[in-house]
């Protein structure tokens, strides 16, 4: 049977979470939005710019961390006003030039849609319009947005591709302000199409969402079956493990309250630990804290008259300072811990980790399988690693699915024979499994690892689902350390970047690979959702938005050609086209993500590194809305998703199979 999302817990004391849940959020322009972005909210990458103006981002929040950011312009989409772009003066200003830049068709499943990107020489104060003509009398019109970035201009866009009925011929983008421009539409993706597979080629190896452990058995039963075409690979780091120190708070937060924490992990002694206060039930009796077995008893201090005068401060104290006692304390969070502690029952210390025995709390292996028939470092090599972010569980199918096709077709088909001669596959199916364990039995929404770099003040057991990095944002190119944005220096971000570059076991796996078969030319990261296929740059600097430096113009057509090949794969399993507006490097087309993998890869080891965010927005034929799809779909939503990736990684095999250095 499958995994399943976990269940968010609901609150009921102060060592239960906040529930936290998937919403869309609207701010009111994109300068809203980079805000958002700087102050490490954790956002999805689905963005949407909105006709008036204001930009809708799919974000996971808690009720507080809701309210945190309604000060920086955010709120539900539900409750934003829904207003039509304001209209200008068309007197006021002079005539405007108008240059299409990209104005594009597609067909697919769902009919055939129009995209187009437009400038002005009046910038974000132009109000442009599109209207088009097409094949069987079609015709429409429709607004387009002003996409402004970090201060700057970049251009003219619909907030999503418009339906068009048939295939749209010919464009007039015309301007309130006077100017006008008129192309011919051309199709998208327009790239290589996919060789044809031979009869008989086999395919749909996925099943169900994978934790790691069935993932770690799927990599080393393929190296069973096909000892001559795989090598297994251990990265040499291994992770923290799907564990946690045990925890319990005795009292009442935040005043009177008390977080004890064991020195070992819960899974090695910590759960078996409890925790009491007493009232010695006598005057003038000291403070003391002392172990018998496993129970840690606090006799709380009294005054003259027999009562009770232990501070939280004091008792927190009192258990830190006492020999041999084999836990730690803390006050509550930032409070000082000036109010009286109470005596309090028994409590025993969990490390709140619901994953069945079974589920291994040691280090975790992270393991490769290498793939090609001539695996000694003459062939170009291609890397695909995948669940960098532990609740996007369709990820690793997507790694998977393209492992099987490659082995599983290499005896009967040819141009998989080709790929296997030519390439040298390294694929990871999770970078983070410890996160993903996490995601899968705790706290579905799980971004992060499970490393805990937070101070007490900050680390009591009701804030355990905001603990750990953001392992793509824990790279050295570019990153928050570096003066980036889009990382975060709060340790409980989504976008937490950790307390140095590289500081995590996984992205120091990732670039291990990268450092050690210097025959790796092409990545792939695999994350989700929101249907993007970009490249670097992925980051800059806040002060006049200054980028990671831009590939050169012949790079810059080659990373574009080649996603193009690529997204006409994607197209060829169901119909799904990844938007030509959401296709190019991450700051052009979504927002500055500081300290990810796949920058670090091109521009410290000249890796043409790209990033899939499976999952596009499915279109509502009764709605006329593109609606998402979220980090954990239903399985067959998810399988289709696998499906058509798994054929767009094989296509970046091909490319790569065809590679000569430039």
């Amino acid at each position: 049977m499958g995994a399943q999302p976990s269940t968010p817990a609901v609150a009921a004391g102060p060592a239960d979470p906040e529930p936290a849940s998937l919403v869309t959020l609207s701010v009111p322009d994109r300068a809203a939005m980079e805000r958002l972005v700087a102050s490490g909210a954790d956002l999805t990458e689905r963005v949407r710019p909105q006709a008036d103006g204001s930009v809708q981002v799919d974000a996971v929040v808690t009720e507080s961390q809701l309210e945190a950011l309604r000060p920086l312009g955010a709120t539900l989409a539900s409750e934003a006003p829904q207003s039509p772009p304001q209209a200008r003066a068309k007197a006021a200003a002079p005539q405007d030039q108008i240059v299409i830049e990209r104005a594009v068709w597609y067909e697919s499943r769902d009919g055939y849609f129009l995209s187009v990107e437009a400038s002005s020489s009046a910038a974000q104060a132009a109000d442009l319009t599109v209207s088009w003509r097409g094949k069987k009398g079609t015709s429409g019109q429709a607004e387009m947005v002003a996409y402004v970035d970090a201060g700057q201009y970049l251009g003219h866009q619909f907030s999503t591709p418009v339906p068009a009925g048939n295939q749209p011929q010919s464009i007039t983008v015309t301007s309130a302000g006077g100017g006008q421009a008129e192309a011919k539409v051309r199709q998208w993706p327009d790239g290589d199409r996919p060789d044809r597979a031979s009869r008989g080629y086999q395919k749909d190896f996925v099943t169900q969402y994978m934790t790691p452990a069935q993932l770690n058995e799927r990599v080393k039963d393929l190296h069973r079956r096909y000892p001559k075409l795989t090598d297994l690979i251990t990265l040499p780091y291994k992770t923290n493990g799907y564990r946690r120190h045990a925890q319990a708070v005795l009292g009442t937060p935040p005043a009177a309250a008390v977080v004890v924490t064991s020195d070992a992990y819960g899974s090695e002694g910590g759960n078996d630990l409890s925790v009491e206060l007493v009232d010695p039930g006598a005057p003038d009796r000291p403070l003391q804290a002392s172990l018998d077995g496993k129970l840690v008893t606090v006799s709380l201090a009294t005054d003259a008259s027999g009562a009770l005068v232990s501070t939280a401060a004091q008792v927190a104290a009192a258990i830190n300072a006492a020999a041999g006692l084999p836990v730690k304390a803390s006050v509550y969070r930032t409070d000082p811990g000036a109010g009286v502690m109470a005596p309090a029952p028994a409590t025993q210390l969990d490390d709140f980790l619901n994953a069945p025995a079974d589920v291994s709390r040691e280090p975790a292996e992270v393991l490769a399988l290498r793939i090609g028939v001539h695996r000694d470092g003459s062939r170009t090599g291609v890397l695909a690693y995948s669940q960098e972010h532990a609740r996007e569980w369709v990820t690793p199918l997507v790694s998977i699915e393209a492992a099987e096709r490659l082995l599983r077709n290499y005896a009967g088909d040819k141009a998989t024979r080709k790929l296997l001669e030519r390439t040298d596959v390294f694929i990871v199916p999770v970078v983070n499994p410890d996160g993903a364990n996490y995601s899968f039995y705790d706290f579905n929404s799980q971004r992060k690892n499970m490393t805990n770099h937070c101070p007490p003040q900050q680390s009591d057991p009701a804030l355990r689902n905001q603990w750990g990095v953001d392992v793509n944002r824990n790279y050295a190119a570019g990153s928050v350390h570096d003066g980036y944005v889009g990382g975060s220096t709060n340790c409980q971000s989504g976008s937490y970047a950790g307390p140095a570059e590289h500081s995590e076991p996984e992205s120091r796996n990732v670039m291990w690979l990268a450092d050690t078969y210097r025959n790796i030319k092409f990545a792939m990261n695999v994350h989700s959702y929101g249907g993007y296929f970009m490249w670097p740059p992925g980051a800059y600097q806040a002060e006049g938005r200054v980028t990671l430096p831009r590939p050169t113009p012949e790079e810059e057509e080659f990373f574009l050609d080649s996603a193009r090949t690529i997204e006409e794969a994607i197209v060829a399993e169901r119909g799904t086209v990844i938007w030509p507006q959401q296709t190019g490097p991450v700051t052009d087309v979504l927002y500055s993500a500081a300290g990810n993998s796949a920058d670090e890869l091109w521009y410290d080891y000249g890796i043409y590194g790209w990033d899939f965010e499976v999952g596009a927005d499915l279109w509502n034929s009764e709605t006329r809305r593109w609606e998402p799809v979220g980090f954990q779909p239903p399985f067959s939503e998810g399988h289709q998703e696998a499906m058509e990736f798994a054929a767009g990684l094989i296509s970046l095999i091909g490319i790569a199979a065809d590679y000569r250095d430039r």
